[in-house]
């Protein structure tokens, strides 16, 4: 009797071994732009694949897509497209990225909501950013300094921001953040604060305001709570988010892509504060391999 109630273990403890490792895990790591997105998108996901387990970390764009390149990852999440040296490392150690659209994003320029400013061309934040313009009086505000908030160079949306708006070098003077919530709540604590985060973080905050952007002076003014201005490309600070993959996507991974460009996926980008992608995105995708 002790044998078979022995034997009945030892079984039991091998089928549960043979489902663990049966069980597909796919890492994801990078942008915290999209970090919150992703989370979501993998929980739902796992609710309806219950044998499939899907970790997602962030630590900015740079880091996901070395972690894609060192082979650390199945899916690098990234605010800004794979740059030149980049590519050449990921080449040199077999690794061919490949890029996935999951939803676009308004980049907005956040003030605090006691600051009257509403509008800004991007000549004038470009200035505001590299320290050229350093009192809110200058752009139509109060008489007083403007403290910068930004992102570490890691990550994406810095380097993004910085090629479009800055095109120069930030501001000694700002203050680096390790993510978007960090520069909502510092503007929303600081009277004199500016910062620039992800539409999906401002849509429901509270204690800011979200500026209106024009591309030049005698440009019109948008919104990246406008939906319409952000696709038509009109709001000038719009961009895709992507997520790599190494090579044509396949397995759990690829089923895992298939369903955030989904409609049922997309209706979950547009829940978190994004926007849903245009189908020339579509089309894209489905040429790289979904």
């Amino acid at each position: 009797m002790k044998i078979v109630k022995v034997l009945g273990v030892a079984m039991a403890g091998a089928a549960l071994m043979a489902t663990a490792a049966s069980a597909e895990m796919i890492q994801i790591k990078g942008s915290d732009t999209i970090i919150n997105l992703s989370q979501k998108l993998a929980e739902i996901y796992m609710q309806q694949n219950p044998g499939v387990k899907i970790s997602v970390t962030g630590g900015g764009s740079g880091t996901g897509i070395a972690a894609l390149i060192n082979k650390k990852c199945n899916i690098a999440n990234s605010s800004r497209a794979i740059n030149a040296k980049e590519m050449e490392s990921a080449t040199a150690v077999g690794v061919a990225p490949t890029r996935i659209v999951i939803a676009i994003d308004g980049l907005s320029v956040v003030v605090n909501k006691g600051n009257p400013v509403t509008q800004l061309t991007s000549d004038q934040i470009g200035k505001i950013y590299r320290g050229e313009i350093g009192n809110w009086s200058e752009v139509g505000g109060s008489d007083m300094p403007i403290n910068l908030y930004g992102r570490q160079s890691n990550s994406g949306t810095y380097g993004f921001f910085r090629e479009l708006v800055l095109k120069g070098e930030y501001s000694s003077k700002m203050n680096s953040m390790n993510g978007s919530s960090q520069i909502v709540e510092a503007v929303k604590a600081d009277p004199s604060g500016i910062g620039y985060v992800g539409v999906g973080y401002v849509k429901n905050a509270e204690g800011i305001s979200v500026l209106e952007v024009a591309s030049g002076p005698n440009g019109i003014y948008k919104s990246p709570l406008d939906k319409a201005s952000v696709e038509d490309g009109s709001y000038p600070i719009a961009r895709p988010l992507y997520q790599y993959v190494s090579g044509t996507p396949s397995g759990e991974t690829k089923k895992f892509l298939q369903f955030e460009v989904s409609s049922e996926g997309q209706v979950i980008v547009e829940e978190e504060g994004f926007y849903a992608i245009a189908e020339e995105y579509k089309a894209q995708n489905i040429k790289n391999g979904l």
